[in-house]
């Protein structure tokens, strides 16, 4: 009698599970790491992915890269994209990629789209920093219905860890979490409009009532003033 469990749905645990192992497998790929697929293959199965089969564990792969390539994104090379993967697989391995903390080397690359930015951002939150992010001394400048910026996801990460879930403004904590992180707002002191840097000397954590204080109260350029004066790592431009 077959048991396998790849004859019914996979839960969302064993899809992070796979996501995360396809993702550290992309991160060694890119650093010109090697590894064997069969024997990651064979951890997972002997781990989080147990009573799976082999082909269903390497058929999963293939349902990531099919994913990985429809958001224009790296894939592994050696997982070609598997053909007509469901909808309802697809919508949990775009949200387990969303949710995962392996880090691969595009997550570093500085965008100018707000939700890549953020996701990308939040999974360096979820990062012991060992370093100061080199940041970005002129942002590029960057055409749609509306300017916008390239800004480094790590330095946004950086930023808000720094801030340890309290506004660098007024000093309260976040006023509510966001997948699990207290939610704060990056704000560039001087603006990058104004030729602002996204370096860290120009870039505070802010709860929203704070970030828009800076940009519409009428006593903005008084609490920008306070703002370098309090936050050690600012420096005007």
């Amino acid at each position: 009698m077959d048991t396998e469990k790849s004859k019914g749905d996979w839960s969302e645990v064993e899809i992070q599970a796979a996501v995360d192992a396809y993702l550290n497998m992309l991160s060694r790929e890119q650093a010109g790491q090697k590894f064997v697929k069969t024997e990651e293959n064979r951890i997972l199965r002997e781990g989080p992915l147990a009573g799976r089969t082999k082909g269903s564990v390497e058929f999963r792969m293939q349902n990531i890269s099919t994913v990985l390539v429809e958001l224009g994104r790296d894939r592994i090379e050696g997982y070609k994209p598997a053909k007509n993967v469901g909808a309802n697989v697809t919508r949990s391995i775009r949200r387990a990629l969303g949710a995962s903390s392996v880090l691969t080397s595009e997550d570093s690359v500085p965008t100018a789209d707000e939700a890549i930015l953020e996701q990308r951002a939040a999974k360096f939150e979820r990062q012991l920093f060992q370093y100061v992010p080199k940041g970005i001394k002129n942002p590029i400048q960057t055409e749609s219905t509306r300017k916008t910026y390239f800004r480094d996801p790590e330095l946004r990460g950086w930023v808000r860890q720094q801030a340890n879930g309290k506004c660098e403004g007024c000093g309260n904590p976040a006023p509510f979490q966001k997948d699990g992180q207290p939610f704060l707002e990056v704000h560039h002191v001087k603006h990058l409009s104004q030729d602002g840097s996204d370096l860290p000397s120009n870039v505070v954590a802010l709860c929203p009532n704070c970030h828009q204080r800076c940009h519409h109260s009428s006593d903005r350029v008084e609490f920008t003033a306070w703002l370098y004066k309090n936050v050690e790592r600012l420096e005007e431009e």
